[in-house]
């Protein structure tokens, strides 16, 4: 799973005793060497469907950017500023390594579940990858609210989203076991490090959307083919601001 260049053992059992901001500031230099990066088959089928469904936008949002990995894709669909923000300085920095020299992109160093207010209205499309097991099902409305709040009307809020698995898919049982085991680690062990697998179900997920005032659609990614039942594998999910169009 990992590359030589990606963290060893010992690094990954101190971020795991870390707190999630800590943690990714000792991670970030190698966590580009990891199977945590968003893969860029998923980023591309994003980028395209984005693009088939809804042309090009005006000013973009990566919450939660970690080292960058989707900002390309922003500065790709979008016409406007692009600007990635991240609570872990150190992912910030290897984001800046990445991305410093495009004019086009600012990094600002925040809490997602409290979006600075130089923030607000200001964006046309908000998309989020990977980062959704680090917030608790009680802390979705103020990440949803803070993610409404800075899209300008009929701004959209995208995000891929994995169809539930089985509980016969070896997987099931190893993201099952993870979470038990970052619960045990939780309650005995502070600062807390919170990353959970199966704290993001879509029907909780799709409430709490509606509930901070989305309109809220879903998009087969075609790419990663579907279940047997016939539903897809993965979604992208576009949660809208009402009141205004594109711009």
């Amino acid at each position: 799973m990992f590359t030589s260049q990606g963290p060893s053992l010992r690094e990954l059992a101190v971020q795991a005793f870390s707190s999630v901001e800590r943690g990714y500031d000792l991670l970030a230099p190698k966590f580009d060497h990891t199977p945590f990066r968003t893969p860029d088959r998923l980023l591309d089928t994003v980028e395209e469907a984005l693009a088939a469904s809804e042309g090009s936008f005006g000013d973009g949002l990566d919450v939660c950017c970690g080292t960058g990995a989707a900002l390309g894709m922003l500065t790709r669909l979008c016409r406007g500023r692009v600007t990635g923000v991240d609570l872990s300085a150190g992912m910030l920095a290897e984001a800046e390594r990445a991305h410093g020299a495009a004019d086009r992109v600012d990094l600002v160093r925040a809490d997602a579940r409290a979006l600075p207010a130089g923030l607000a209205g200001g964006y046309d499309l908000a998309v989020s990858f990977g980062a959704f097991g680090h917030f608790l099902p009680a802390e979705r409305p103020a990440l949803f609210s803070g993610v409404y709040g800075a899209l300008r009307p009929g701004g959209v809020f995208a995000f891929p989203i994995g169809a539930p698995l089985p509980p016969s898919s070896p997987l099931w049982w190893a993201v099952a076991g993870f979470d038990a085991v970052m619960r045990v680690r939780n309650a005995v062990w502070r600062p807390p490090f919170v990353m959970y697998y199966r704290t993001f179900p879509w029907g909780g997920v799709r409430r709490d959307l509606a509930a901070a005032g989305f309109a809220v659609e879903t998009l087969p990614l075609e790419h990663f083919g579907r279940r047997p039942d016939g539903s897809p594998r993965w979604r992208l999910v576009l949660a809208r601001r009402p009141g205004g169009a594109q711009s």
